[in-house]
């Protein structure tokens, strides 16, 4: 992997637009001062890469990523891997909770030729080129596909963070091994060996599943598969036979059901000429008419005379007067003798109301006069009121005056002041005022009661006069209309003459009601018995009509016992005809009927014959199909063998595979469980990682120092010192870094073959503390990375702060930093 663009913005102390070009340094150096932001650019390599960096402690430090008050973050990654080119973008948001989060990411396959210089500053993800990842749970796989290197590898082999440089070369040799274990991915034989335990035992519970359905199929032979095809050829033979054999069964019901048919015709005719019988009550049926004519019209004739005795008492009262006048009349008399007697009582309540009157008036008028009074009393209480003030206004100056001063009111002099009143004389006017008011409302609510009560007598008054009034005129208006009247025992004489005619015409009334009742009561007889007639003749139609297809005789309309005898007698004799007739049919449908069970037992020994129990179905489709069935039930239980047979031959080839699969599974997982094969791979990946190493090292120093390990421990061998064996720990500072970098190398290179990927390392970025480093070490450091990068296999980045050693790179990348944001120049070729 080779970056060449990385375009930052809001990111960590890049608050702007902020882009680093790398398309042609191969050696370069990140300086200056320590904060400004020089590792902050490496951070943001392995960001875009895989959504997380070393020193944030893990992927949930994204918080990290965003610039102080800065609500997005957006890092873009162009670099070049086996030679394509990649582009992979990050954008972080936080939303309105305060919560940060990966708001998109992707990574895109460049087309060929692409310049990456002319790419926009908006890091928007764009079509750039194939996608190969659009969200962040498809960027690590797709980046581990186009880098090669999974994060912790990368961060080992490409981006070492500061501080873990020499971690490696000094780690114990425990530490050293999960290292590699993790580097190399050899945890997964582990999970192999746990893989192939658990296949060796799901082999093993499937073969017992097998071993069970060859059990179950024992049956499933060749043998029996045979067995079945010849039962199902007899089985198919036996239907051919059957269908052969039935039209002969089918001839001989025809015949035996067109006798039944011809015996039940003759039966159905004898059933309809024996069921011919006079019916019951027939002559009083006939005579019944004629006596209900007779008495409906007896009953008509005294309806008539009732009518007419009636219509004569209704003439008589019609002359005899309106009894509504007489009462009228009557009424008239009473109503004056009443009227006579209540012309005195009327008379005496007027006087009453006329002496209660005056009174109430003369009562009224005297509380009006108190009222008058109390009133007078109360205005001059209220004067006296108002001249008690003045009093006292002028007792209240007296306190001031003395003996010739001049008086404030006329401004005369004052030769004797007047003594002041002990008693003040408003007080006493309040108090003669209260009483004042007290009695003069007093006084208006005994007039005001008075006087209602007096309006109330005027108005009693009043209304008794009208009554009074109206009585007399209505006295004399009766007296009037009782003049031209008739007198009282006149009127009474005639209302019984009238009371007795009318009780006679209400005889008569009733007398006509009845001999109507009697006239619809005969003419009902008259109708029932008529109908009786009707359904005689209606009965007797339907029985002639039945038989009309054997020719029955005319029927005289005006004689219905007649008709009915002769239909009998004609009835009786076609029966008698038909009878012999009867048993002839009878022997015809035996003798068919022994035809037909005879051909159905033909049919039922060919079943038995084949081995198969007779059908019980009698007829000839019953035949047919249940022979069907039983070649169907036959070439089913071949086809259900047939299949068994060919699952059972399934089964023990599966068996085997399960077999074969069992004892390779249990084999790989034995051989992965032995305690020393880990350690045997530890040993040969350490053995080529140092072999890689020292010839680095051989390289880096000039041939002086070659790199060794024993039980895990790395030494050096000093061959400018007679071949001294030094340990890692007693290395200088210069020693160090160039042992250290030899591991690094050697782990970018070897990692790609001994891992579980396919890395492309193409450059190393080293972001160490040089400024710890004394001026020899660092011109055996500077030298080092200068061979390094002379080489031109991959590359070569350092940051620093370090002048002397930055001076030595011929491209630098200035970072420095403002009170607002970082930012990136590019100094040198």
């Amino acid at each position: 992997m080779r970056p060449l663009r990385l375009d930052m913005a809001g990111f960590t102390v890049f608050r702007d637009q902020t882009t680093v070009d790398f398309t042609d340094a191969d050696y370069f150096a990140l300086v200056g001062p320590t904060g400004s932001g020089k590792s902050t650019v490496l951070d943001a390599i392995c960001f875009a890469l895989y959504g997380t960096v070393p020193r944030w402690g893990g992927a949930r430090g994204i918080g990290n990523a965003l610039a102080p008050s800065s609500a997005e973050a957006r890092v873009r990654l162009v670099f070049e891997s086996a030679g394509d080119r990649f582009v992979a973008t990050r954008v972080v948001r936080r939303d309105g909770r305060g919560n940060v989060k990966t708001a998109g990411a992707g990574l895109q396959l460049m087309p060929p030729g692409f310049d990456v210089t002319k790419l926009d500053t908006g890091m928007d993800l764009a079509d750039l080129g194939e996608v190969l990842a659009g969200t962040p749970a498809e960027m690590d796989a797709a980046v581990l596909d186009a880098v090669g290197l999974p994060y912790e590898q990368f961060t080992s082999c490409v981006v070492l963070p500061q501080g873990q440089f020499a971690d490696f070369l000094h780690a114990k040799p425990a530490t050293r091994q999960q290292i590699l274990v993790n580097l190399l991915g050899l945890h997964v034989y582990e999970e192999v060996q746990v893989k192939a335990a658990e296949r060796g035992k799901g082999a093993e519970a499937k073969l017992t599943v097998v071993e069970q359905q060859l059990g179950a199929l024992e049956d499933a032979t060749d043998e029996a598969v045979g067995q079945a095809a010849a039962e199902l050829e007899r089985m198919r033979a036996l239907t051919v036979a059957v269908e052969a054999a039935v039209p002969g069964l089918r001839t001989a019901r025809e015949a035996e059901v067109a006798a039944s048919d011809a015996r039940d015709a003759l039966d159905a005719e004898l059933a309809a000429l024996g069921s011919v019988r006079t019916p019951a009550g027939l002559e009083e049926a006939a005579g019944a008419v004629a006596a209900a004519r007779e008495s409906a019209d007896r009953a008509a004739a005294e309806v008539h005379a009732a009518e007419e005795a009636e219509e004569k008492v209704r003439g008589e009262l019609t002359a005899a007067g309106d009894p509504g006048q007489l009462r009228v009349a009557l009424d008239r008399h009473t109503e004056l003798g009443r009227l006579i007697e209540q012309e005195e009582w009327f008379a005496g309540k007027v006087s009453v109301a006329d002496v209660e009157y005056r009174d109430t008036q003369a009562a009224a008028e005297l509380a009006h006069a108190q009222h008058l009074g109390a009133q007078q009393l109360l205005e001059q209480a209220r004067q006296d009121y108002r001249d008690a003030q003045q009093r006292d206004r002028a007792a209240a100056l007296r306190g001031h005056l003395n003996a010739g001063d001049a008086c404030p009111v006329c401004e005369q002099t004052v030769g004797v002041v007047p003594q002041v009143p002990q008693e003040s004389a408003v007080r006493l006017a309040e108090q003669a005022g209260k009483v004042a008011s007290e009695e003069a409302e007093s006084a208006q609510a005994r007039w005001r009661e008075r006087d209602a009560i007096a309006r109330n007598a005027a108005f009693d008054l009043e209304r008794k006069r009208g009554q009074y009034e109206h009585h007399l005129t209505r006295l004399a208006e009766v007296r009037k209309a009782v003049e031209a009247l008739p007198g009282v025992e006149s009127l009474q004489q005639r209302l019984t003459e009238l009371g007795a005619l009318q009780r006679r015409l209400e005889g008569a009334g009733t007398a006509v009601r009845g001999a109507r009742e009697a006239l619809r009561t005969a003419q009902s007889v008259v109708r029932s018995a008529e109908e009786r007639q009707r359904t005689a003749w209606r009965t007797f139609d339907s029985v002639r009509d039945g038989l009309a297809r054997f020719g029955p005789p005319p029927a005289d309309r005006d004689d219905l016992a007649g008709a009915w005898h002769a239909l009998v007698g004609w009835a009786a004799g076609e029966h008698g005809r038909r009878r012999a007739a009867r048993d002839e049919a009878e022997s015809r449908v035996a003798a068919a009927h022994q035809e037909t069970v005879r051909a159905r037992a033909d049919i039922v020994d060919l079943f038995i014959a084949a081995g198969v129990p007779g059908p019980a179905s009698p007829d000839e489709a019953g035949l047919i199909r249940a022979a069907a069935v039983t070649a169907e039930r036959a070439g089913a239980a071949w086809q259900r063998l047939t299949e068994r047979r060919e699952q059972a031959r399934a089964a023990l080839e599966q068996r085997d595979a399960l077999l074969r699969e069992s004892r390779v599974a249990k084999s790989l997982a034995g051989h992965l469980r032995a305690n020393n094969f880990e350690r045997w791979l530890l040993e040969e990946a350490l053995d080529l990682l140092v072999d890689g190493a020292s010839r680095i090292l051989r390289e880096l120093t000039g041939g002086q120092y070659e790199l060794m390990h024993e039980k895990g421990e790395f030494s050096v061998v000093d061959h400018h010192d007679a071949g001294l064996r030094r340990g890692v720990r007693t290395l200088s500072g210069g020693e160090t870094f160039q042992a250290s970098l030899a591991l690094a190398l050697a782990l970018s290179e070897q990692l790609a073959g001994m891992s579980t990927t396919a890395a492309s390392l193409e450059s190393i970025v080293l972001d160490e503390g040089f400024g710890t480093l004394d001026a020899a070490t660092l011109d055996v450091v500077a030298a080092t990375l200068e061979n390094l990068a002379a080489r031109g296999d991959r590359m070569v980045g350092l940051v620093t702060h370090v002048h002397a050693l930055a001076e030595r790179v011929p491209v630098r990348f200035e970072v420095h930093k403002d009170a607002r944001t970082a930012h990136v120049e590019r100094v040198g070729l």
